[in-house]
């Protein structure tokens, strides 16, 4: 980690040590006509202080209100060195608008690709924000191999967002436009991780009109937001501190059970606990649990009505509409997905 760190120290380091090769003549070739403009009006007799300031008066093409009184070779000097200035100046202004330029142009044509990536994704989840909590959900559903999109307002995370190598938008997730733009419509869920409990309100609110069947998950500061949350369509809500506090009481009181869930959701060694949704449509409606799991461990089913059966028989049938929790190795749950 350190090693890694000091490497990308290194890499700004060079970075900010290798300027654009354009800056660096320009930057000399000013310089240097400075030099030469006071070293020639000093030739030419003037005191040092007067040979800056007409040196300065020429490359700036201010003038110095008349020409009268001025030599000959003084004359044809000032007007070489005014027009040096001028050519060096004008070379200065394209540098500028061609990086100006190149940097929109870049900025854009980045934004296009990213954009492209978010058209290809289906099925997908839209993670809202990329703080602590939304880098944490993103890691989670990049380890289950699942499409993502993170939507976050803050543009000072675009470095973050390109070196861990996701998809991303960036604009407010509270509005349409953008939630459109991240392909609510052929989205998975929507998961509100904004430190803003008025926010994941309002971004709830904005969601749900757009998808009134979505799944939407979303985070609660405070207590007294949760209700305000489900009231504005979220499916779920979640405390991290509530969430954390159960998980340090459960590690004190029942550590095994805690080390379970965890194998079963790292999928250490190839174990996996997989929830089945049983739709109308689905192949495995009206089948037996001992048709459908095999090796796998049928640990819940959830009825349509929500009537909770644990351990299920295993002559059940399933419904549309059930919900069924299995436990076994991956391989095993495969075809069950």
């Amino acid at each position: 980690m350190e090693a890694s760190a000091g490497q990308g120290y290194a890499r700004t380091v060079r970075h900010i040590r290798a300027p654009d090769r354009g800056v660096v003549v320009a930057g000399a070739g000013l310089v240097g006509l400075l030099v030469v403009g006071t070293t020639g009006y000093l030739a030419f007799g003037y005191g040092l202080g007067s040979a800056v300031a007409m040196t300065l008066l020429t490359l700036t093409t201010v003038g110095f209100g008349t020409a009268q009184g001025l030599r000959t070779d003084v004359l044809l000097f000032t007007g070489g060195l005014a027009l040096l200035g001028v050519s060096l100046f004008a070379t200065i202004l394209g540098l500028a608008t061609t990086a100006i330029v190149e940097g929109r142009v870049s900025l854009f044509s980045r934004s296009r690709r990213m954009q492209r990536r978010i058209d290809q994704l289906n099925n997908h989840f839209i993670v809202c924000a990329y703080g602590r909590v939304g880098r944490s959900i993103a890691r989670e559903v990049q380890a289950e191999g699942l499409p993502f999109v993170v939507v976050d307002s803050k543009t000072e995370l675009q470095a973050d967002l390109d070196r861990d190598g996701v998809c991303y938008l960036l604009g407010p997730p509270s509005d349409e436009q953008v939630l459109r733009r991240a392909g609510i419509e052929r989205a998975r869920g929507l998961i509100c991780a904004v430190d803003s409990d008025a926010e994941n309100v309002y971004i709830t609110l904005v969601a749900r009109s757009l998808r009134p069947e979505l799944p939407i998950v979303a985070r609660a500061a405070e207590d007294q937001s949760a209700d305000r949350l489900y009231r504005a369509g979220a499916s779920k809500v979640v405390s991290p501190y509530v969430t954390s506090g159960r998980r340090m009481a459960n590690l004190a009181i029942r550590p095994h059970v805690v080390d379970f869930f965890d194998i079963a959701r790292a999928g250490q060694p190839d174990l996996r606990l997989e929830e089945l949704v049983i739709t109308a449509g689905s192949p495995l409606a009206g089948r037996s649990l001992r048709e459908l799991t095999g090796p796998a461990v049928p640990l819940l089913l959830r009825r349509h009505d929500g009537q909770l059966l644990a351990n299920p028989a295993p002559e059940l049938h399933l419904h549309p509409g059930d919900t069924l929790v299995v436990y076994g190795e991956a391989g095993a749950l495969r075809p069950l997905d």
